[in-house]
């Protein structure tokens, strides 16, 4: 895809934006279906496809609590009725430091094992079409130890959650080779984080951004050269809503920016979410300031299944305003959707978007 700094100019670009990323969670039965059903209803749309986060991984980083569990420094704690999405929550037992706490396994490369397997049949029956990557998405250290742990002990705990999630991804890149691979980096907490609507450690930092970017950035750089790397920029969907309505795509540029500054190796896709109400061009001019590596592709999240067609060409128009190449997406993941939905959501991305191949 080209640059996407250059501006549209005006509506008349009347060539449907081109390919069509799946941000994570698709909620049907199980990786085969998932990757049956969106190559058969994106066809020539997708340059990679991810299994699905089905069964226990449906609801994003919810399962993780189960490994949390296990870690013998870490006790339990209720769910906090009041948080935007109530779930349990943990803390470090008394007098346990840094450097003791270990976490053993998070599941995260046992299930991308056992779905690479699955595509890579598929792909020698040629369901799957050989230049077609397996996508594995993952949440970032901060987004996790954020979402369970309470300020006093998240910075205790980063660290060591880090070094866990990198030992599943050095299994992950040893299992699936790196041609046939691709990472997604999950970045939604940090959003939260930086409109101030979480319990962050970091949060009210004078240099917030750039420590989440230093995060970001440093998690770039650890994927392999030869696979392919994104992000998938988030404000939330729990209970179909977003942790705060973004004003307009200022701080999303700001973030995409310094990844593309500070990244080393090659971004092959950033994803920034389009709120449904939002066609007007004020939430898209921002984009006129992307500064993106000249490889990366651009996907917007602006197809909503409850305007279909109509509204998600409301919002390409308005997008072109400002930015002139881009394919489309879903907002968020669809974990959180009825799965009898997902046939109609995924006609709807092929009836807006062209193929890519």
């Amino acid at each position: 895809m080209a640059n996407q700094q250059q501006s549209a100019g005006a509506e008349e670009q009347q060539t449907p934006p081109r390919g069509v990323h799946l941000v994570g969670s698709v909620p049907l039965r199980d990786a085969e279906e998932v990757f049956a059903t969106t190559t058969s209803l994106l066809d020539g749309r997708l340059r990679r496809i991810p299994d699905g986060e089905t069964g226990v991984r449906s609801n994003w980083i919810r399962w993780q609590i189960e490994f949390l569990a296990r870690s013998p420094q870490v006790e339990m704690l209720p769910p906090d009725a009041m948080a935007y999405a109530p779930g349990p929550s943990a803390q470090l037992r008394p007098g346990v430091s840094s450097d003791e706490i270990t976490f053993e396994s998070l599941g995260y490369a046992d299930a991308a094992r056992a779905s690479y397997a699955v595509f890579s049949r598929l792909k020698r029956e040629m369901v799957i079409p050989a230049n077609v990557r397996f996508q594995v998405s993952l949440p970032t250290p901060i987004a996790t130890i954020t979402a369970f742990f309470r300020p006093p002990d998240q910075a205790a705990v980063e660290p060591a959650y880090e070094r866990a999630l990198l030992r599943e991804l050095d299994q992950i890149t040893e299992a699936v080779p790196h041609h046939d691979l691709a990472i997604q980096w999950d970045v939604a907490i940090e959003f939260a984080i930086l409109e101030g609507v979480s319990s962050s450690y970091l949060a009210g930092h004078t240099d917030t951004m750039t420590l989440l970017l230093e995060r970001l950035i440093r998690l770039g750089n650890y994927i392999p050269a030869e696979a392919q790397l994104g992000y998938h920029l988030c404000y939330g969907d729990a209970g179909h809503r977003h942790f705060k309505e973004p004003a307009d795509t200022t701080t999303l540029v700001t973030v995409a920016n310094g990844l593309s500054a500070g990244v080393k190796r090659p971004i092959n896709w950033i994803h920034l979410p389009v709120p449904r109400t939002r066609d007007d061009g004020a939430y898209f001019a921002p984009l006129r300031a992307l500064r993106l590596h000249p490889r990366t592709e651009l996907y917007l999240g602006l197809v909503h299944l409850h305007d279909g067609v109509e509204g998600a060409q409301r919002r390409i128009a308005a997008a072109r305003r400002a930015v002139a190449d881009f394919g489309v997406a879903t907002e968020c993941g669809m974990g959180r959707r009825l799965p009898a939905t997902i046939p109609d959501l995924l006609r709807l991305h092929a009836e807006v978007a062209a193929p890519v191949m």
